[in-house]
């Protein structure tokens, strides 16, 4: 029978993976969201919005079970960042909503000035979930103020900091980036070329922020490596990293563009993992006490919580990883318009 503290690590990696399932598939939505006001014609603009129109809303069923699953594994952690980033957290779910609403109506009408306002609205919505979803990250690898009772009391202009900030746009461009192969996988004709050039504008500015962002937390934040010098094989990751990076366009030039999306998905998970890395053992390090952050093993639930919720994830994901694969299979191939479409 696995013990207390294994079942408590198991829990933080499946977080990580449901966390990273969302910000895989979600992300390229995000993306096509915010590269939407570069396409020239009506046209265009439904063709990117029909490239994710049959998956968008199954994307975002790993972030409301990574909610569900940090409630009920990590509840005192649930709570510290639910109610210290309340605010945020409303405006995430508000973008999340109108980029939905935004999909669903824009089409409705054919008249030029109702489909302008809901492509403002498609764009600004996945800019700002982006944004904040990049924002809430930094903040936690920085840290928070964690009282000795659990809570966090910092306001919204607190967390707007120039590193949570960094992070931010540091999503923003990553989720361009993926968005654009994306869209380059799904269409053809005028459009796939002018995705091709999105790809590499974003590729150059995702880099230029990459490099920023990564000095900023050596600097900022120097106890994110701390955990490599415990074990040096993790140094792994970050050397996965670069070369998941540097395929890209490698993969773009030998106009491979499958292999490209691929490398730009390893990019995220590598992120993604150097992310766990820097923060482990800890969900919230705090940065008044560190005894009182809050660890993997000071907010988890019992053992036999996080006994059950495991035979049920073993039961479950599978399931979750068949439909989603059964989804993206059944809406393979280019983006054709028809009277269905948005």
């Amino acid at each position: 029978m696995l013990s207390y503290d294994t079942l408590t690590v198991i829990w933080f990696v499946l977080l990580g993976v449901l966390l990273l399932g969302y910000t895989l598939l979600d992300g390229f939505d995000l993306g096509v969201g915010i590269l939407h006001p570069i396409a020239r014609t009506d046209e265009h603009k439904r063709m990117m919005m029909n490239s994710i129109g049959p998956i968008w809303d199954g994307n975002e069923v790993w972030l409301v079970t990574f909610g569900g699953a940090l409630f009920a594994a990590f509840p005192r952690a649930y709570a510290s960042l639910f109610s210290g980033f309340y605010i945020a957290f409303m405006l995430l779910l508000f973008a999340l909503i109108f980029r939905a609403v935004s999909l669903e109506f824009r089409s409705k009408v054919e008249a030029g000035g109702w489909r302008r306002v809901w492509d403002v609205g498609f764009f600004l919505s996945s800019l700002a979930a982006a944004l904040l979803l990049g924002v809430a990250g930094g903040n936690v690898m920085q840290g928070m103020p964690v009282g000795a009772d659990g809570d966090i009391v910092q306001s919204v202009l607190a967390q707007l900091n120039p590193y949570a900030l960094a992070v931010g746009v540091l999503v923003v461009t990553l989720f361009a980036m993926h968005g654009a192969v994306f869209v380059y996988l799904k269409t053809e004709g005028e459009l796939q070329e002018r995705a091709e050039r999105w790809i590499w504008r974003a590729f150059g500015v995702f880099l230029i922020v990459y490099v920023l962002t990564t000095m900023f937390t050596l600097v900022h934040v120097p106890r994110a490596t701390a955990n490599f010098a415990h074990a040096p094989v993790l140094w792994v990751v970050p050397v996965l990293n670069v070369l998941a990076i540097a395929n890209i366009p490698r993969a773009m030039y030998l106009k491979q563009p499958g292999y490209a999306f691929a490398s730009s998905c390893a990019t995220i998970a590598a992120l993604a993992a150097l992310f766990a890395v820097a923060i482990f053992p800890n969900l919230v390090p705090s940065t008044l006490d560190t005894d009182w952050s809050l660890s993997i093993f000071s907010a988890r639930s019992s053992a036999k919580t996080l006994r059950i919720m495991l035979i049920v994830a073993c039961i479950g994901l599978p399931f979750v990883l068949s439909y989603t694969a059964v989804v993206y299979w059944i809406f393979r191939g280019k983006v054709k318009l028809d009277r269905s479409s948005y």
